[in-house]
């Protein structure tokens, strides 16, 4: 296993800040554009490696067609070229839309949204992570712009109980590895990025697998006085993945705010994002930024929220009822059991826990574990991340120069409402989107799904970040472009009827959606 940890500590150059965002191109994080394409139907096709059905003069395989409609890939191709991407050469064979954000030998990162192999009550799965043909589509344009050199790795972490070949073989992942190597002697490499599986049930640790890991291994970058974190007002008792929070709080106390990231990620050139189109129980959404957990080997190094009731200075409850207070002191013995019987007495602690949902009641219906509007910490990290992602050297050290180029496509062809991030139910949208900056791209999708963007404090945060900045305009600068006959609108000018108005979770009900919708 990969224990390659190297350790930085931030570097800061601010002689000049407005050199952060001197453009490379007109593709970088300055692009406010977001292009949408709605598919004639919201499916996907169903046998990998997922060809185009139609001929396309660009291809690099022309003749590998499917007899099923491929109506993901003609919707990314449309984005790319919505988006202006070579636009002298649309229709024509060098044609190359990718070919400013990728260059011949480029080293790749394909982030998909692998959190689980199912839905946690069913073994439905589509509108849970990303497809593989949203995958295979921008393989291809990759490939285009590599001219045959340079690495393309899709990687990512799942969630720490997730069966990750389970994931692969419901995306069809492998089929479309074998056919490139097959086809164009062109290796694509799969990682999983975690240090370790957990095998759990009735929540409770069962057993915890050692992992390969990042083959880099992974660098600890301290974010220090620019994390997010830095003066936050809540008590600072965070719960990271497991148990063991204590390892949680010692990574984000005394001025350190640390992330254990993937060496892989950090040395890209590129780093492509394809997130799913989802409600999340704990940030709201999830989308381009929160889709950047997955680069962390650890999660443990992650507040997901800070233990106690408000009163407590806590978000972990919505309230500070009695009931929550006896609630948290029940969980943290329960967990400082688990911690000293060291993987004994696994069975009365599901007994245990399970006689604290019939007190207590059901997460699917009780609001804890900072599952609610009022979660104040899980933000903080998603953006922290970010942050680590665009201005983080391969050495790990944190540099306001030459942000690394990067493009986000969303599969919402069918999304998910509800209970996100695992147990949402499907919405079949038909829309991809595709942007070069995730804060516009999250605030368009959030804003199709319903919701006031403004209420959610990952996209209404990035606005205030000083030095490592994610967006450098304001949200009236955001452009939808679509192909449906509409004139390219601001996002304040986006058409009611383009709006989806999803289910949010049922801690934000009420306290996200947009003004005209909160009927819903």
């Amino acid at each position: 296993m990969a224990k390659d940890y190297k350790e930085s500590t931030i570097c800061v150059y601010v002689d000049n800040l407005a050199k952060g965002f001197k453009k490379m191109s007109r593709f970088d994080l300055n692009n406010s554009q977001v292009a949408m394409s709605k598919t004639q139907k919201a499916i996907y096709p169903s046998h990998p490696p997922f060809h185009p059905s139609e001929h396309y003069p660009e291809s690099s395989f022309p003749i590998q067609l499917s007899t099923e409609k491929n109506y993901v890939y003609a919707a990314l191709r449309e984005n790319l070229r919505l988006l202006g991407l070579d636009r002298r050469n649309y229709g024509k064979r060098a044609w190359n839309p990718l070919g400013e954000i990728v260059r011949k030998g480029d080293n790749v990162i394909i982030k998909p949204n692998f959190i689980r192999q199912s839905h946690l009550l069913n073994e439905d799965w589509e509108y849970v992570i990303t497809h593989g043909s949203v995958i295979r589509a921008v393989l291809d344009y990759v490939y285009l712009a590599l001219e045959g050199e340079g690495k393309i790795i899709v990687a990512d972490g799942p969630q720490t109980d997730s069966d990750f070949s389970s994931i692969c073989l419901k995306t069809g992942i492998h089929p479309i590895i074998d056919f490139y190597r097959k086809e164009a002697g062109f290796k694509i490499e799969l990682l999983d990025l975690r240090q370790e599986r957990w095998i759990q049930k009735g929540n409770i640790i069962e057993e915890r697998i050692k992992l390969k890991g990042d083959p880099k291994g992974y660098t600890k970058i301290n974010l220090a006085e620019e994390s997010e974190f830095a003066g936050y007002g809540l008590s600072g008792k965070f719960y990271g993945a497991d148990y063991f929070s204590e390892q949680t709080i010692w990574h984000h106390s005394n001025g350190r705010h640390e992330y254990l990231v993937s060496s892989t990620l950090l040395d890209a050139d590129v780093v492509i994002n394809l997130p799913k189109l989802k409600t999340h129980k704990k940030a709201g959404v999830t989308l381009s930024l929160k889709n950047m957990v997955g680069i962390n080997g650890d999660k443990n190094y992650l507040p997901h929220f800070t233990e106690g009731t408000p009163s407590e200075e806590g978000d972990q409850f919505d309230s500070s009822a009695l009931k929550n207070k006896l609630e948290g002191k029940y969980r943290k013995i329960l967990y400082r059991f688990l911690e000293c019987a060291g993987g004994r007495g696994k069975v009365l602690a599901r007994g245990t826990r399970r006689a604290g949902e019939l007190i207590f009641g059901s997460t699917k219906k009780t609001i804890r574990s900072g599952n609610w509007y009022g979660n104040d910490t899980i933000w903080r990290t998603i953006l922290d991340l970010n942050k680590i992602l665009f201005y983080s050297d391969a050495s790990g050290h944190m540099r306001l120069l030459s942000p690394k180029r990067y493009l986000s496509i969303v599969d919402g062809i069918i999304a998910g409402e509800g209970d996100g991030p695992m147990a949402p139910d499907p919405k079949a949208c038909g829309i991809l989107l595709t942007g070069f900056n995730p804060v516009a791209v999250d605030i368009v999708g959030a804003t199709l799904m319903g919701f006031d963007f403004n209420k959610i404090p990952q996209l209404k945060n990035a606005f205030q970040i000083k030095n490592f900045k994610l967006v450098p305009f304001q949200p009236e600068k955001i452009e939808l472009i679509t192909s449906n006959g509409n004139s390219n609108r601001r996002l304040f000018e986006i058409d009611h009827q383009d709006i989806l108005p999803f289910k949010p979770h049922f801690g934000w009900k009420d306290h996200i959606e947009l003004d005209s919708l909160k009927t819903y």
